[in-house]
This record gives C-alpha cells, sequence and structure tokens, in this order.
C-alpha cells in the first residue's frame, strides 16, 4: 500500500474514532451563533421554519444526531460518523477531480 494511502486512511480512522467516541460527550451548552443571540437577546428573531428544515436531509437529522435512534448518545456517535465519512468523500472527490484536472493531457 502507498505511503499516501497509509497516511489518509490512517486519518480518516482517527477522525471517525474522535466522531465516535468523544462528539457523545460534547457540551449541551449552545453553541456558536446560539450562544450570541442568546447573548445580545435576538434569539427570539429567528425563523420559526428555517428554510433548512426543507430540505431532505432534516427528515434524517435533528441538530447534531439521527432522528430514528433514539439512545441520544448513540444518535449523536453516528452522526458524527455519518458527517465524517461525507466531508472526507466530498474532498477525497474534490482532490481528484482537481488533480484530474491539472495533468497535462
Amino acid at each position: 500500500m502507498h505511503k499516501n494511502h497509509i497516511f489518509v486512511l490512517s486519518g480518516l480512522a482517527l477522525a471517525l474514532s474522535i466522531a465516535a467516541f468523544v462528539s457523545p460527550f460534547a457540551s449541551k451548552d449552545p453553541d456558536g451563533l446560539d450562544r450570541v443571540s442568546q447573548d445580545l437577546k435576538f434569539e427570539e428573531k429567528a425563523i420559526a421554519e428555517p428554510p433548512t428544515k426543507q430540505l431532505p436531509f432534516s427528515q434524517i437529522f435533528e441538530e447534531y444526531s439521527l432522528k430514528a435512534v433514539p439512545n441520544e448518545k448513540v444518535s449523536t456517535a453516528l452522526a458524527g460518523i455519518t458527517g465524517t465519512l461525507v466531508v472526507f468523500g466530498l474532498a477525497w472527490g474534490i482532490g481528484k477531480l482537481a488533480v484530474r484536472k491539472s495533468e497535462p493531457k
């Protein structure tokens, strides 16, 4: 196996491990914009039904978990694994396209 493949697969394994075993223990405190909206007192101005709720994946995911899995920690771990794989797949695909386009013909 090529040295780069081992490096990439090791990184993916590490990222999946973090997503599976660390993400279920993330803080329940509001994050990012939620916290800012609370601190600056404009959270009540949020749209009741945001446009993102109309996207297909909103039927599967709720915040940082899977709707179909009742156990919160397992649900969060599975959502983390899914997100990690999606981001990896997109990055790998874009990388393949970029390398293919830049190679001389």
